[in-house]
């Protein structure tokens, strides 16, 4: 009986396996719902959870970004371009934009772009999971868009309609969206979603349901709900999905790097390979983890205490590293690319 329930396990179609998949779906979304709630029990937690995240999960979710750049050679001349010669141009506009219009104008593009930065995180990943299925039944089109992107549009416009003026304790400006807009694609992305459950029913009965792929959309809609409607806090909301989007990248950056190198220690990648072999996710993190100190405690700061460059500059420092950031990602995690797709097992 174990073994049969072992084999059926393994034959599911997993991005990876039943644990790591888990992980990624519940695992994640759990922590993210925790932190919400210990931080609304227990405001004054609110400072030390944000710097635990910024320091283990988001720096170093950027740093994992590099191991797909510039690790090894292959992967650095494949990038050159993106790796030296698009950060000096994102830095450039974003000194721009701030010298121009002021640091608010910063934050207001931050607050919109990671929005749309963690949607499209989950597009893909969604991709993944729904491509290791094909045989399930699924919308297509714009209406397989119209559901995903329900939930998050819904809720993008639904806090803009709050007309917030600070973020992170900084000054911000919300989109002008009128009250009854946001209802309106409320009520739109609820029956798009009761639509959608009534689809999946539809696929059970008839042995088409795609289960695990099922199970990650409801995530997505679960975490985007809880962070724009549910919490009424604007930075409460943003810390729960930005964990939840942090470690989702991570996993999934060292899942891409394991399957790459499934062949073994790669001598013309020698260390990016080695620490992506099986059982060695705990050194991979411990990797990053020691760049990101490095880099973000080391460099920045450095160049912060030498030129006494003060909040205002720092600020504008952490998010040209994040709109970079963005650009490449938006660039190199195509699921519709034949190298990304090889690497993660899925069907040409």
């Amino acid at each position: 009986m174990y073994e049969a329930d072992n084999s059926l396990i393994k034959s599911i179609p997993w991005i990876r396996n039943a644990q790591f998949d888990g992980t990624f779906i519940f695992g994640l979304l759990g922590l993210a719902v925790a932190t919400g709630i210990i931080i609304a029990v227990e405001p004054s937690l609110f400072l030390p959870i944000f710097v635990i995240d910024l320091w283990f999960l988001g720096f170093h979710h950027v740093v994992a970004t590099f191991t797909r750049l510039s690790f090894d050679s292959k992967s650095f001349n494949e990038h050159k371009l993106l790796v030296v010669g698009l950060l000096p141009v994102v830095a450039g506009v974003t000194v721009l934009v701030a010298w121009w219009l002021g640091i608010w104008a910063v934050i207001t593009i931050y607050f919109y772009w990671q929005w749309w930065h963690y949607t499209r995180q989950s597009w893909g990943v969604s991709r993944v999971y729904r491509a290791k299925d094909p045989d399930a039944l699924y919308e297509d089109g714009w209406l397989d868009k119209a559901i995903f992107y329900g939930i998050p549009v819904a809720g993008i416009l639904h806090r803009s309609s709050e007309q917030h003026t600070v973020f992170l304790s900084q000054e911000f400006w919300s989109l002008p969206v009128p009250g009854a807009v946001a209802t309106g694609a409320s009520y739109a992305a609820v029956a798009l979603l009761v639509f959608w459950l009534g689809r999946r029913l539809d696929a059970a009965r008839s042995g088409r349901l795609a289960a695990v792929h099922t199970l990650y959309m409801l995530s997505h809609f679960l975490i985007f709900g809880l962070a724009y409607f549910v919490t009424r806090d604007i930075v409460l909301g943003w810390l729960m999905i930005n964990i939840w989007h942090n470690g989702q990248y991570i996993l999934f950056v060292w899942m891409y790097n394991n399957r790459r190198f499934r062949a073994g220690i790669d001598p013309d990648a020698r260390l990016l390979s080695y620490i992506s072999q099986p059982g060695r996710l705990w050194l991979y993190l411990l990797t990053c983890i020691a760049i990101t100190g490095i880099f973000y405690w080391g460099v920045l700061r450095t160049i912060d205490w030498l030129f006494f460059t003060g909040l205002s500059v720092t600020i504008v420092m952490y998010q040209v590293i994040n709109f970079y950031h963005y650009l490449v990602d938006s660039m190199i995690w195509k699921v519709r690319k034949p190298q990304v797709r090889s690497t993660l097992g899925l069907a040409a």
